[in-house]
């Protein structure tokens, strides 16, 4: 689960935001230009927890576009949260890597004992 109060959260915020000039993109989409102050995961958490920190699932949007995408008492998404899922496709490259190496914490285990060396195992 993500600390939405930490500073690795509050980081990789301020940069989806700037990335995407601070715009809600899904207002954009429909045509409709309004500021953005929220960062969307767009596959859930929940859910998808090794793309929690992909910056290609994390979308700028204001306040009110996010309570569109989720119900803010469950949590879930909505239609146009699901219709939001389904146009991002996971990119190629990221699908060849294992799931298990996927988590942060997981491929700096993997990194630290395999080191520089390339024939060694996990």
């Amino acid at each position: 689960m993500i600390d939405y109060q930490g500073s690795k959260w509050k980081k990789k915020r301020k940069k989806i935001l700037r990335r995407d000039g601070y715009e809600d993109k899904v207002a954009k989409y429909f045509g409709r230009a309004i500021d953005a102050n929220t960062v969307h995961h767009i596959y859930p958490v929940d859910e998808y927890p090794e793309y929690q920190w992909c910056d290609w699932n994390l979308i700028s949007v204001s306040k009110e576009t996010h309570n569109k995408l989720e119900n803010r008492k469950t949590g879930e998404l909505t239609k146009l949260g699901r219709w939001l899922m389904q146009i991002t496709r996971i990119p190629e490259e990221y699908k060849k890597i294992p799931p298990y190496l996927r988590y942060e914490k997981f491929k700096k285990i993997y990194w630290d004992r395999v080191g520089s060396s390339k024939s060694k195992q996990f």
